[in-house]
C-alpha cells in the first residue's frame, strides 16, 4: 500500500507541475517539435511521367485517399489506386484531352465528372469539348453537355444528391458567345440551366459550396478575351456572387474589405470545412491589360 500511495503522490505532483507550465512555453515546445518533424519531409515526384501539359487539378477519394485522379492541360486524366506508385490514363478515348477540372461525388466515389478545356488561359491555351461523366470510377465516360463552354474552371457536386451539379464555364477565350456562365443540372447532366449569365465576354471561373449547406454557394465571374496581340484578363464583369437558394437567385458580394469592383481579374474561392463561416478569396485586382 505504501508503494501505491507513493506512486499516486508522484503522479499527482507531475500532473500539477504540467498544469502550471507557462502556456507560451508549451506552445513553443509544440512549435519546435512540429518544425523538427517537418524538416524530415522532402518533395519527390510520384508521376505520372511523360504526360503532356500542365497539371490543372488533383482529386482524391476522401474515404480512400490512395485513389487519386490528375487532370492535365493536354493529356487527359490519369488515375492511381496505390498512392501514386503506378498511373493509368483513363480519358484517352474521349474527343478532347484538355482538362479544366475534375469532381468526385461525395456520396458515391464511382461518380466522377470532368470539365474539359484548360482554365489557365494565357499565351497558350487548349480548348475543351464540354462536360463528361463516369459512373464506374473512370473506366468509361459519357458526354453530358455544354459543348461550347470553352474552358471549365470548376465543378461542384451536391454532397447528398450526385445528380445536382454546378459548372463554372469561362466560355470561348477568343470570341463572344452565349455559353458562358454558372450552369446547373438537377438530373445528372441531361438538362442544364445557366443560372447567372452576365455578358458575351464574361463567364465563371470558380464556384464553391458551403460544406454545411449545399444551397449556399459563392461563385467568381471572370471577364476575359484573348487576341492575336494581347490578353484582356479583367474588367467590370469580374465579380464575386452569392446564392442562398441553390442558384435560383444571385447577389453580388460587395464591401467588407473586398477590393473595389471595376477591373477585377481572376478569383479563386474556398470554404473552410471545419468552420464554414470562414471563406477565402484570392482576388486579382487592378489593371489587367497584358500583352
Amino acid at each position: 500500500m505504501t508503494n501505491r500511495k507513493a506512486l499516486v503522490e508522484v503522479l499527482t505532483a507531475a500532473s500539477i507541475a504540467l498544469a502550471t507550465l507557462d502556456a507560451s512555453h508549451v506552445n513553443l515546445i509544440a512549435q519546435d517539435d512540429s518544425a523538427k518533424l517537418l524538416q524530415e519531409f522532402t518533395w519527390r515526384s510520384i508521376g505520372p511521367v511523360n504526360m503532356g501539359g500542365r497539371v490543372d487539378d488533383i482529386e482524391a477519394v476522401e474515404n480512400a485517399p490512395w485513389i487519386i485522379y490528375v487532370g492535365t492541360a493536354s493529356s487527359g486524366i490519369w488515375k492511381t489506386e496505390n498512392h501514386g506508385t503506378t498511373w493509368t490514363p483513363v480519358f484517352d478515348g474521349q474527343p478532347n484531352l484538355s482538362i479544366g477540372d475534375i469532381a468526385i461525388a461525395p456520396s458515391n466515389p464511382n461518380i466522377v465528372w470532368a470539365g474539359t478545356g484548360e482554365a489557365n488561359s494565357r499565351q497558350s491555351t487548349t480548348y475543351g469539348a464540354g462536360v463528361f461523366k463516369s459512373t464506374d470510377a473512370g473506366r468509361t465516360w459519357t458526354f453530358v453537355g455544354l459543348p461550347n463552354s470553352g474552358h471549365v474552371g470548376r465543378i461542384v457536386i451536391d454532397p447528398k444528391n450526385p445528380d445536382i451539379v454546378y459548372v463554372a464555364a469561362a466560355g470561348d477565350l477568343f470570341k463572344p458567345h452565349p455559353e458562358r456562365g454558372l450552369f446547373k443540372t438537377m438530373d445528372g447532366g441531361r438538362n442544364w440551366v445557366n443560372t447567372k449569365p452576365i455578358d458575351e465576354d464574361t463567364g465563371f471561373i470558380d464556384v464553391a459550396m458551403d460544406p454545411s449547406n449545399p444551397l449556399v454557394l459563392l461563385a467568381a465571374s471572370y471577364q476575359r478575351r484573348r487576341t492575336a496581340w494581347g490578353f484582356n484578363g479583367g474588367g467590370p464583369g469580374s465579380a464575386l456572387w452569392k446564392t442562398v437558394d441553390g442558384a435560383k437567385t444571385w447577389k453580388r458580394v460587395e464591401g467588407g474589405g473586398l477590393p473595389a469592383y471595376g477591373q477585377w481579374g481572376r478569383t479563386g474561392l474556398a470554404f473552410s470545412r471545419s468552420r464554414p463561416n470562414v471563406v477565402y478569396a484570392l482576388i486579382e485586382p487592378g489593371d489587367h491589360m497584358i500583352s
